[in-house]
């Protein structure tokens, strides 16, 4: 066998080899969202456990001080998060306060718990007005509007959130109908939780406690 022939046959079997020996990319690895559903599976919740089920997600809003916000500048801190707007007669208000009183009483562990009230109203909600609304509950409380080319639908699309104006007696009397109920994120910035309006601020308490032991 002479040498060109003993050349070709040690790179066939060199590439052969290399194709065998590499390692699968292909193959699936755990996804972020398997892994915080496996680390939840056996707790026992108040709210419902949607970490399977790719709500939420990445979006930066307009906070108080005209800034881009970022929601991934939250990571690290448990999150609840909840849409609404300013002139909301009800749902809204009451949603904050058991935000209020859930992180209260949570004691010394409260450092690690924020809450973000998005506006579905940006056409009344300025960045100032929603801002001082959400710290009137609590002055650590984030309040969010969108601005410019900011993509309030996209957003509510990821948190499969519905909101409708319904026409008032003026132009700037109406009210918006929209999705009640609020998301707990953990450190990681997954939504693990929905917690359905009329939870008590007792049963949300309960819930972060879990999340941050």
């Amino acid at each position: 066998m002479n040498k060109m022939i003993l050349t070709a046959l040690a790179t066939l079997l060199a590439a052969t080899c290399l194709t065998a020996c590499q390692p699968d990319t292909n193959s699936k690895q755990p996804t972020a969202v398997a892994e915080a559903s496996q680390t939840y599976a056996d707790k026992s919740f108040q709210g419902t456990n949607v970490v399977k089920d790719k709500i939420g997600g990445e979006f930066t809003l307009t906070d108080g001080s005209g800034q881009p916000f970022a929601l991934s500048s939250l990571k690290g801190k448990l999150v609840l998060i909840t849409f609404g707007y300013t002139h909301c007669p009800d749902v809204c208000p009451t949603q904050l306060l058991a935000f209020k009183d859930a992180i209260t009483q949570l004691g010394d562990q409260a450092k690690d718990v924020t809450a973000v009230f998005v506006s579905v109203d940006p056409e009344r909600d300025t960045p100032t007005l929603v801002s001082d609304y959400a710290k009137m509950f609590n002055p650590d409380f984030i309040g969010l509007t969108a601005t410019g080319n900011q993509d309030l639908e996209a957003i509510k699309t990821q948190y499969r959130i519905v909101s409708s104006k319904v026409e008032g007696k003026s132009a700037s009397t109406y009210l918006v109908d929209h999705s009640a109920g609020a998301y707990i994120l953990d450190k990681n910035g997954h939504v693990v939780l929905f917690e359905p309006h009329g939870n008590t601020a007792t049963q949300i308490a309960d819930d972060l406690k879990i999340l941050l032991e």
